[in-house]
């Protein structure tokens, strides 16, 4: 019975303060989302010492000092100080098609041949150079150009038919 009169408790504090210990890392770190996390850590380690905080009465204090520790914890960490990605080599994501339209290209990729698909696929879908595309398949450099080409071409035929 002790054990649930100690989770009713602790039950009992996290509905009471769970939303100002909310604003209070907030007030911390400035994102919502990082203090959702900050208020999540800081409540796991309070049930935890449950017992000890409580009879001491600082629960509140015990929280706020977890909050903030783990927020400068956050910031020691060293993938918060790597960029992410390279933007002079980064481009922005292409807009995705239309159903239709994806549709429409996967028929198209489907009637080309085999070799022309595969190359077509690992060169401009995947983003591979000539090189990998050319050891990925087994193939010369040169095959996987003039594959790349007539496989262009003819999706390029195919779907201006298409938008007619």
């Amino acid at each position: 019975m002790r054990a649930a009169e100690r989770d009713a408790a602790y039950s009992e504090f996290v509905r009471a303060r769970r939303t100002h210990l909310r604003r209070i890392a907030y007030a911390i770190c400035g994102d919502w989302h990082r203090s959702d996390d900050l208020v999540q850590t800081a409540l796991v380690k309070l049930y935890v010492a449950w017992p000890r905080v409580r009879r001491d009465g600082g629960e509140e204090a015990y929280v706020r000092t977890i909050i903030v520790r783990a927020d400068i914890d956050e910031h020691r960490r060293p993938w918060r100080r790597e960029s992410v990605g390279l933007p002079e080599i980064d481009r922005a994501g292409r807009e995705e098609l239309p159903v239709e339209e994806r549709s429409t290209l996967f028929e198209a990729l489907q009637a080309l041949p085999l070799m022309q698909r595969k190359v077509v696929v690992l060169r401009h879908w995947l983003g591979l150079s000539v090189a990998e595309t050319a050891q990925e398949l087994g193939i010369s450099q040169g095959t996987v150009k003039s594959h790349s080409h007539r496989g262009l071409e003819a999706l390029r035929s195919v779907l201006a038919e298409d938008r007619r």
